[in-house]
């Protein structure tokens, strides 16, 4: 999908959450294609970065260039009996309270309990064995 980022973001590969729009955006001819293509609180990818710029009073360069973007695959923790790559699954958080060192794995930004993802790869166990004693894997998923 395209959007609109500050020039001194658009690289390729670059990995940035959507936290939605500024106020200055809501009288702003680009907001359709920049802001409302997007979904607030989800990680997107630059694919692509085109040559196109326009002026933009946001960011800090005063200009956005055009890149090509898409849902970013995300580290997460999950059930190991789950954790198999090219499957489909339903993303569910742990119901959990601890405060541990790979909470940001069971908990992670970009993803919603619920959500439809594909599982891209298996990497392993956590460097850290779960308090509650869970059997976890820690696997890059894909919202679909």
């Amino acid at each position: 999908m395209i959007t609109l980022i500050g020039n001194e973001l658009a690289e390729k590969g670059l990995k940035f959450m959507h936290y939605g729009a500024a106020s200055q955006c809501e009288k702003c001819r680009f907001k359709v294609t920049c802001i409302d293509s997007l979904e607030g609180g989800r990680m997107y990818e630059i694919r692509e970065v085109k040559n196109t710029e326009h002026h933009c009073m946001v960011h800090n360069s005063g200009k956005v260039k055009v890149v090509d973007v898409e849902k970013a695959t995300i580290k997460t923790a999950i059930d190991s009996k789950r954790a198999f790559e090219g499957s489909n699954i339903v993303f569910s958080s742990p119901n959990c309270k601890e405060d541990c060192s790979i909470r940001e794995l069971c908990f992670p930004d970009g993803l919603y309990h619920e959500d439809k993802c594909k599982i891209i790869k298996k990497m392993g166990q956590p460097k850290e064995k779960c308090p509650k004693g869970l059997n976890l894997s820690v696997v890059l998923l894909k919202q679909q």
